[in-house]
Parts: C-alpha cells; sequence; structure tokens
C-alpha cells in the first residue's frame, strides 16, 4: 500500500497511525519511506485484513494505491 503524498516533513505520527491499528490486528508490515511518501507492504493473504483494520481505525483506502 502506499501513502498518498507528498507528505509535509512537518506532519508526524502518520506511520504510527497506519501501523498502530495493524499491528492490533496482528498484521505483519514491511515499510518504505521516501522522501515524499511510505509504502508499506503486507502479505497478500493478509491484504483484506490489513484494508479492514485500516479502514476501522478511519482511513481511506483507495484500490489504486493498491499494488
Amino acid at each position: 500500500m502506499r501513502v498518498v503524498g507528498p507528505l509535509d516533513f512537518s506532519l508526524t505520527g502518520v506511520l504510527a497511525s497506519l501501523a498502530v491499528p495493524l499491528a492490533e490486528a496482528k498484521v505483519s508490515i514491511f515499510v518504505i519511506s521516501t522522501y515524499n511518501t511510505d509504502y508499506l507492504l503486507v502479505s497478500e493473504s493478509d491484504a483484506e485484513k490489513a484494508i479492514s483494520a485500516l479502514e476501522q481505525a478511519g482511513h481511506s483506502i483507495h484500490r489504486s494505491a493498491i499494488a
């Protein structure tokens, strides 16, 4: 999953707001951060579980951001 960016450098806690609900849902992640966005990699078998956890946490999921 790709966080839609670019993100302002003054923003804090963006990654934590994504990682915490996934950890609570027992979804393992691998994160790659670049200068203008973040990528959250989850196993294909956990993809729907991850989407559900993020939506329940109030995040909007755009299918185009999922490879």
